[in-house]
């Protein structure tokens, strides 16, 4: 499956500044690199932010119900409610009793993950990004509408302390610009690490990993209660796998070349495992509460960044969620 055509490999090159012994102090260091990132990162983040600002047009509010202080709305009075909850204002206008509800202002944290493996930078075609740059640019634009809603986040395994603000997503972007996993990692998935309970995890890669170790993986933040998202991203050669002939393909992560006559003879074959394996992916989501869906490089990236967010606001939304 983790197996790409040998045509439209990307080799990418982190770019960082050679910082050892300059003796530089703290200030200067920090202008180098700020200066070092405003060379290569802008035009991603100008995407990403651009991309969050279309979604942000068409997607419901943060608001939910909480112990803030901002009025929400009123419902009608139920038993269990708190008396002291009841707004006689309200109820006096009409037969029944309602209860007066506020919007949660307790912040939650969403941590990120990006599959930097070797096959995230497939692309079949020149004017196509590659998984990994797709990946980016919608890890940072969902980054960018949490932060909007007051939400903070934190890369997986990077960060130890979420944070929010206008800069997040540019703290996002450095360690995520030209980034791959090393060569002996996991393929293509993220590491266990202890997490708060009822954090959110948002995870982008290709997922094309053994279904038994990405169930693995979903079971074990599921069992300190943290709810995540499944966000698969392919190239279209890979989801229509339009090959025909001689060709010979090319692993990106070390597996041996394979050279067929007449690939297409093959073309069901490989459907019926991707349709079955992307049936799988659904059903580990599923089963740990958690969402799944699937993105192609040459479609919108607003599509399932807009599913993203609403996933996330739907699951941030359930009353009585504790704060991370």
């Amino acid at each position: 499956m983790r197996a790409k055509p040998r045509t439209g490999r990307l080799t990418d090159a982190a770019t960082d500044g050679d910082r050892r012994g300059t003796g530089l102090g703290a200030a200067e260091e920090a202008r180098r690199r700020a200066e070092l990132l405003a060379s290569t990162l802008p035009p991603l983040l100008v995407a990403a932010e651009r991309v969050a600002a279309t979604v942000s047009q068409g997607v419901h509010g943060r608001r939910r119900v909480g112990s803030g202080e901002t009025f929400w709305q009123f419902r009608q009075y139920q038993p269990g409610d708190p008396g002291n909850r009841i707004d006689w204002r309200q109820s006096a206008k009409s037969q029944r009793v309602f209860i007066r509800e506020t919007e949660w202002e307790a912040a939650q944290s969403v941590w990120l993950w990006r599959d930097g493996s070797g096959s995230m930078g497939y692309r079949s075609s020149p004017r196509l990004p590659s998984k990994r740059e797709r990946a980016t640019l919608l890890l940072l634009a969902a980054a960018s509408l949490l932060v909007r809603g007051g939400e903070y986040v934190a890369l997986l395994g990077r960060d130890r302390v979420p944070f929010t603000g206008r800069s997040a997503p540019s703290r996002l972007a450095e360690p995520l610009h030209g980034a791959r996993e090393p060569a002996d990692s996991d393929a293509g998935l993220p590491p266990r690490v202890p997490l708060p309970r009822h954090a959110r995890l948002v995870l982008v890669g290709d997922f094309l990993s053994p279904l038994e170790d990405i169930d693995r993986l979903v079971r074990g933040y599921g069992g300190d209660a943290v709810r995540g998202h499944l966000l698969q991203v392919l190239d279209p050669a890979e989801e229509r796998f339009p090959f025909a002939g001689r060709t010979e393909f090319r692993g990106l992560e070390g597996e041996p070349r394979v050279l067929l006559d007449r690939v297409q003879n093959v073309r069901a074959d490989y459907l019926e495992r991707l349709s079955a394996h992307r049936s799988g992916l659904a059903d580990i989501a599923r089963a740990g509460g958690w969402t799944f869906a699937s993105h192609c490089t040459d479609r919108r990236p607003e599509v399932p960044l807009m599913s993203l967010y609403e996933a996330l606001a739907n699951d941030m939304r359930r009353p009585g969620r504790p704060a991370c």
